[in-house]
């Protein structure tokens, strides 16, 4: 039995969006959906319970980082990932190999893995596709990802060739070292970067293996939005239409839209936390930083068109004054909003596909959320 398995509810008539419903052990969520992360078995200053106040179905948790702490020995002997922190919808955890190939920069890579340097203390450390399964089957999550090489934007097509390559042989041996197979469903990540023929052999090596689900890798590294969007518009009909298609670590609210009008169901990103810890708010008007002085007595709400608990009942002039004042509380509002902003946004694009008129949503928000204007800000 199959533990994640991907339901078509309907196709949208304008774009190659889909509306979709993904199954796992820990329930069902509807899609496309944006998973809010949380690295270390918390999303950042949110209790679980408000996360589902604002109907996430799936989170995100770091393999790497629950790793070295407080290792997966721990989580197992806690029942798993999802007792340990006291969640009991899907969970994801990705492999660790985007950590170990972005924080470390004592690294090197063999066939059998890459060796490196624990960012905590400088210890060395070996990660193997067989390492990587094996953390993933102790932390118990839902849906567990194949560890892949995450090369560099940009890369040279030899580089990215023998990266893809690469990934392919890994993916094989996650498969075979993958041992919790009905409860944990195994997702394989096509690579690539901007190489069209590359991405075409990534996906034909990695959907002849037939994993329940797979992940568009090595984009939102720095690689411009328009050449983001040609790789997804190449990449996900290469993509099997019965299985989930995720994008990772994109979450800005004009990549959640483009990717969803290329047909992706699946999204991750630290932005909304990371950027509310900075006094950085989303709303309909556009991106707003509380810290500036015109906001001291400003007594409006963040966002007058937006219903969460932090814009029903505080004004931006209280929480200018947290913020100002290194108050908690003010990175706990602001990391509300802005997740409840993208999981509205989200429900909002569910409803758009549903009605056939993703393309006129799209229209509607950039134009009131300042995108289509000169030097547009990227969220």
């Amino acid at each position: 039995m199959t533990a994640v398995t991907y339901e078509l509810i309907k196709k949208d008539k304008q774009t190659g969006a889909r509306l979709g419903v993904v199954h796992t052990p820990h329930g069902s969520f509807e899609t496309p959906a944006f998973m809010p992360v949380g690295t270390q078995a918390t999303v950042k200053t949110m209790a679980p319970e408000e996360i589902k106040e604002m109907n996430a179905g799936i989170i995100l948790s770091n393999t790497y980082h629950l790793w070295l702490r407080p290792g997966n020995e721990i989580i197992r002997e806690a029942g798993g990932l999802h007792k340990f922190m006291n969640w009991d919808r899907a969970i994801l955890t990705d492999s660790g190999g985007f950590q170990v190939f972005s924080l470390s920069d004592m690294r090197k890579i063999e066939e059998e893995g890459v060796h490196f340097r624990n960012h905590l203390n400088g210890d060395k450390l070996f990660l193997s596709p067989e390492k990587s399964m094996e953390i993933q089957n102790d932390l118990g999550s839902d849906i567990m990802m194949a560890f892949d090489e995450c090369p560099p934007f940009p890369a040279s097509f030899e580089y990215m060739k023998a990266s893809v390559e690469r990934t392919s042989r890994w993916a094989e041996r996650c498969l075979t070292a993958h041992t919790n197979t009905d409860k944990q469903g195994l997702f394989g990540i096509i690579q690539g970067g901007e190489f069209e023929e590359l991405r075409r052999q990534s996906a034909k090596d990695l959907v002849s293996l037939d994993f329940p689900g797979y992940a568009i890798g090595g984009l939102s590294v720095g690689e411009p939005k328009d050449v983001m969007n040609r790789v997804l518009e190449f990449t996900t009909p290469m993509m099997p239409e019965n299985k989930p298609r995720y994008l990772m670590g994109v979450g800005s609210p004009d990549s959640l839209i483009d990717g969803s009008i290329h047909g992706v169901d699946m999204f991750d990103c630290v932005l909304p936390t990371r950027i509310a810890r900075n006094g950085t708010f989303f709303t309909h008007q556009g991106r707003l930083v509380i810290k500036g002085a015109k906001f001291a007595r400003d007594f409006g709400p963040i966002d007058e068109k937006c219903d969460c608990y932090t814009c029903k009942n505080y004004s931006r002039a209280y929480i200018r004054h947290l913020f100002k004042a290194d108050e908690t509380f003010g990175l706990r509002l602001a990391s509300y909003h802005n997740l409840h902003f993208l999981m509205k946004l989200m429900e909002n694009v569910r409803q758009a596909i549903r009605e056939d008129r993703l393309l006129d949503f799209k229209e509607e928000f950039f134009e009131e959320y300042g995108y289509n204007k000169p030097n547009a800000k990227n969220f």
